[in-house]
């Protein structure tokens, strides 16, 4: 069965953050977790983060998520028999459109601007791209996540 968990890692922008668990909803994506400084539809006053709210437009409460750091949640969901992609533009990423995501499969986007650390990116079993064609070296992660995921969910 597939199954598909994202990561956002150091996301900077709450907005960014609630356009893709609205992403992540309507693709069916079982699971987020939020890493390093990504922020959290709840803050850590138990608040409900607004800016997130605002652009989730509920689905911060349809779909699970949790936080916790980087390099745990990478081990556990690699000990579950998840694949681990990391999206990101590197010398040996592949076509997105040349992926192909069978079982469990967790798909990762970081900050808006480093994209993911090294470190991060040594863990992946896969990186995938979306190629561009213009002037613009990259999209904006929300953009980024919602391509993936209406490719490679359920």
């Amino acid at each position: 069965m597939k199954e598909t968990h994202i990561i956002l890692h150091n996301i900077r922008s709450a907005l960014n953050v609630g356009s893709i668990f609205r992403s992540a909803d309507g693709a069916g994506v079982s699971k987020i977790h939020l890493t390093g400084y990504s922020p959290t539809p709840i803050d850590r006053f138990g608040r409900n983060e607004a800016t997130i709210a605002k652009t989730a437009l509920g689905a911060e409460h349809s779909v699970s998520w949790e936080q916790g750091e980087i390099q745990t949640v990478l081990r556990t969901l690699k000990d579950s028999g998840y694949l681990i992609v990391g999206v990101e533009q590197t010398a040996d990423a592949k076509n997105y459109k040349e992926f192909i995501a069978r079982g469990k499969t967790v798909f990762i986007f970081g900050n808006e601007v480093g994209g993911l650390e090294d470190e991060v990116l040594r863990v992946c079993d896969e990186t995938i791209e979306i190629p561009m064609r213009g002037e613009k070296e990259s999209l904006n992660v929300a953009v980024v996540a919602g391509i993936i995921l209406f490719n490679y969910t359920p």
